[in-house]
């Protein structure tokens, strides 16, 4: 007997785009409005709610509604691209305002935290990515806003959102997940008790490593949120219409990507884990990993295709692992369905803290063992 009352679940949704029809073509696929500016009526009264491209267009807030439907969120906003996203939170901030972030995370986001404390902009303290008890030690009581990635970026630590959150909240401050290695099909930051989340939709969610996008998504909306949108509208980042509309076509197959990349990661993690050439991998859906058990929590089990392995050698060792790969692009970037491989440090920089033999993995959809079989081939070859 069917259930009329069973609500569609999101990876369905999600395939259909929210499931769009067009009422008047009968069309499935949402199109791309190109407009950049808006007529207003009879009355010269702007037709809400656009009135030119800068403030947002139909099709960029089609996969904005997507977005929020996967995050159970109240709104989101999407963004020409991650660091845009970030700097709308970043300068929504008083002058002056405390910040507690990780010693290491993604490198662009660092860079302008460590940028904007130089120019007395901003108070920023660190902490040890996934390390509560020093994180709930450097928090101030006018803390604003904690800052925390999970999986952390390149390590692949593990940081509990809503310890996290209840350590944030404690002292008035605001917690902003970044999540991108495991996206809303995995990890629902709202729900955990953050406020904001964010992910560089460039990766998961588009998945085709053809567009750059960031978004932020918020179960509360308030003045912050508001100024978060002027800031957008100010900086002209709004995501252009042909991205989102390829953004859309990304995202209707994310739970079939990420299923997959997770099944060939864990593939790889263990195979590679006791591997003689292998000093460590950094997978936390390894049961070795300190992680593991909140991940599996935070995710369901999808811990999504983000390893970094950890090579025995020198740094040159590791970097002609890179060379020698020849399934693997050595590339930046994450999330596509194309499998990705660089050495970090020489990515991040030297004043980056990362271990010189990291190699960050970006595990794709491909055959699996295709992947082993390169990697094993680039290991030996950088051996011999």
């Amino acid at each position: 007997m069917s259930n009329t009352n069973r609500k569609l679940s999101a990876a369905t949704k999600i395939a259909q785009a929210l499931h769009y029809l067009d009422p008047e073509t009968g069309a499935i696929v949402p199109p791309i409005q190109t407009t950049a500016t808006y007529a207003r009526d009879e009355n010269y009264t702007p037709r809400k709610p656009y009135w030119y491209k800068r403030d947002g267009n139909e099709t960029t807030s089609h996969a904005e509604k997507m977005i929020a439907d996967l995050e159970d969120a109240t709104d989101s906003l999407l963004f020409s691209s991650g660091m845009s996203a970030a700097t709308a939170v970043i300068d929504h901030l008083d002058q002056n305002a405390h910040v507690v972030v990780p010693r290491a995370m993604y490198h662009g986001v660092l860079h302008q935290f460590q940028t904007y404390a130089k120019k007395n902009r901003l108070r920023v303290s660190y902490y040890e990515a996934g390390d509560l008890d020093e994180l709930n030690s450097v928090i101030q009581n006018d803390t604003a806003l904690v800052w925390a990635e999970t999986p952390n970026n390149p390590d692949w630590a593990v940081t509990d959102i809503a310890k996290a959150a209840s350590i944030a909240h404690a002292k008035g401050a605001k917690l902003l997940t970044d999540c991108t290695g495991t996206p809303p099909c995995a990890t629902k930051a709202l729900n955990f008790g953050a406020d904001i989340s964010m992910h560089s939709a460039t990766k998961y969610l588009n998945g085709h490593s053809d567009i750059t996008a960031g978004v932020l998504s918020v179960r509360s909306i308030g003045p912050y949120w508001d100024d978060i949108a002027l800031s957008r509208k100010i900086q002209g980042t709004v995501l252009q219409s042909f991205d989102a509309f390829l953004l859309i076509r990304g995202m209707r197959t994310l739970f079939l990507r990420v299923e997959r990349a997770t099944e060939n990661a864990v593939r790889i993690a263990h195979h590679f884990e006791n591997h003689p050439l292998v000093e460590t991998v950094l997978y936390p859906g390894l049961a070795s990993h300190p992680g593991n058990a909140v991940q599996l929590i935070q995710t369901g089990g999808l811990f999504g295709g983000m390893m970094s392995l950890i090579i025995k050698g020198s740094p040159q060792t590791a970097i002609d692992v890179t060379r020698f790969c020849q399934v693997f692009y050595p590339a930046t970037s994450l999330g596509g369905v194309e499998s990705l491989i660089e050495h970090r440090a020489t990515v991040s920089g030297p004043d980056f803290p990362v271990h010189p033999n990291l190699l960050r993995l970006s595990i794709g959809i491909e055959d699996v063992e295709d992947l082993i079989d390169d990697l094993e081939q680039a290991l030996e070859r950088a051996n011999s």
